[in-house]
């Protein structure tokens, strides 16, 4: 069987094989038959309809539009800072300015920078499942992921070429979105993987498309949104509090309701001696709220968030609970960083950046060129004086570096450096001391 055998199905299934997420019917009704193959086939498969799906709810529903805003924020924030660890500190200086004055130019379309950008297609990927942007010259162009073409030959998947081993080596392009009434893409061209940015997080070997971030939840979004509804008719109906006044010796039989005249709040009904009425008196359910607050829970787990920041509620929450539930969250954004973001987009963009830098400035192209430390931004704490206090501990005890405890408040410490050296030379010229007012000042306190 060959490689490209394994993204395609051969004869329909005994069992179903899918993502919940595409399916037309709840998992629950289709008797335990669900199975899951090859990643790449299924990813294949189910991409474009959990896409669909997953946008409509990022729009539309609150809880996954806060679910996505929160790993966004949490993930770049004000944007993931390179710095260049070139050994000769001038080039180092050069590098990073290049790169600075590029990232503010660096979308193609003019609406954005770089860090817009990186908040941009971070948003895409947990939504879509991937973010694709193409180099234009020396900027970056942000596409749908639908402009990567669904064509598959005998060396391509779902418009991913692909080696012999299973390596990128481009992308079947649609060369623009869809025009006029008829909603069709021109036909796709190549593009080569040196000119893309293809940004998914793998959920198994063999996956060349992504899937999208609230895969795991869609049912349960959906399930939460009916419950809702349900519950809010329940209480409508529950308040309809009305008056049936029924005429023994009126037997005409005409309809009393012929007016479309309906069940609400204060009104009196009056009805022919040969109708019967028979009320219904919905109970309201005792159980809702826990039964809402498990959905949200298991929404949060799903997505990989902490449910306070996915529901904003912070009333059984206390420092132990936010505090675990901030480190597990930060492990998971870490750890989505530097296996998923750097890789994939961060390091290419550094590369392909500083070699223009090289060019313009006459730098020796070589693998110093390309050594790079990406600053994320700094992830906050449920008590920041201790957290500060446990980083001066540590540093005390040479369990930490300086150039680290600065990296974990998403700062480069050779700007810092520097910035802090033209602070004292400036008070020094203007006779300020603040380092020793603020001594001085706990000194009389104590």
């Amino acid at each position: 069987m060959g490689l490209l055998d394994l993204f395609r199905r051969q004869t329909a299934p005994a069992q179903t094989r899918r993502y919940d997420a595409a399916s037309g019917s709840p998992r629950r009704f289709n008797g335990g038959a669900s199975r899951f193959a090859g990643y790449g086939a299924e990813t294949v498969a189910a991409g474009p309809s959990i896409r669909s799906r997953a946008r409509h709810a990022a729009e539309n529903n609150s809880l996954a539009a806060s679910a996505i805003g929160a790993w966004v924020d949490a993930a770049i924030g004000p944007g993931i800072m390179p710095t260049s660890q070139h050994p000769d500190p001038a080039v180092r200086v050069i590098l990073d300015s290049y790169f600075a004055k590029w990232a503010k130019r660096a979308d193609a379309s003019g609406r954005t920078d770089f860090w817009g950008l990186q908040a941009a297609a971070v948003r895409s990927e947990r939504i879509d499942g991937e973010s694709m942007l193409l180099w234009r010259g020396a900027k970056l162009l942000h596409l749908p992921v639908e402009q990567i073409a669904y064509l598959t030959t005998d060396s391509a998947v779902a418009g991913v070429e692909l080696d012999d081993d299973a390596g990128v080596t481009g992308y079947w392009i649609h060369p623009s979105r869809p025009d006029g009434l008829n909603g069709q893409y021109a036909p796709p061209i190549f593009v080569p993987a040196e000119d893309a940015l293809h940004i998914f997080q793998p959920s198994g070997p063999g996956q060349v498309r992504g899937v999208s971030a609230l895969a795991p939840v869609l049912l349960a979004l959906s399930e939460l949104d009916a419950t809702e509804d349900a519950l809010i008719t329940q209480t409508k109906i529950a308040a309809l509090l009305s008056v049936i006044l029924t005429n023994q010796n009126d037997l005409t039989g005409d309809d009393p309701l012929q007016d479309g005249q309906g069940l609400e709040p204060g009104a009196v009904l009056r009805l022919p001696g040969n109708y019967t009425v028979t009320t219904v008196a919905p109970q309201q359910s005792q159980q809702a709220g826990e039964f809402l607050a498990h959905l949200t829970r298991r929404i949060a787990a799903g997505v990989g968030v902490p449910v306070h920041l996915v529901d904003g509620n912070l009333n059984q929450a206390n420092y132990s609970s936010l505090r675990a539930a901030l480190v597990s969250f930060r492990q998971r954004i870490e750890r989505y960083q530097f296996q998923c973001l750097v890789p994939a987009f961060l390091d290419p963009v550094w590369r392909r950046v500083a070699t223009l830098a090289a060019l313009e400035h006459g730098l020796d192209v070589n693998d110093d060129l390309f050594a790079v430390e990406h600053i994320p931004p700094a992830q906050p704490w449920v008590d920041p004086a201790k957290d500060a206090e446990a980083t001066l501990t540590l540093m005390g005890a040479g369990l930490m570096s300086r150039r680290q405890a600065v990296a974990s408040l998403g700062y480069s410490i050779e700007k810092l450096d520097a910035e802090i050296a033209a602070d004292r030379q400036r008070e020094s010229a203007m006779g300020l001391s603040f380092i020793q007012q603020s001594v001085e000042q706990k000194g009389s306190k104590a």
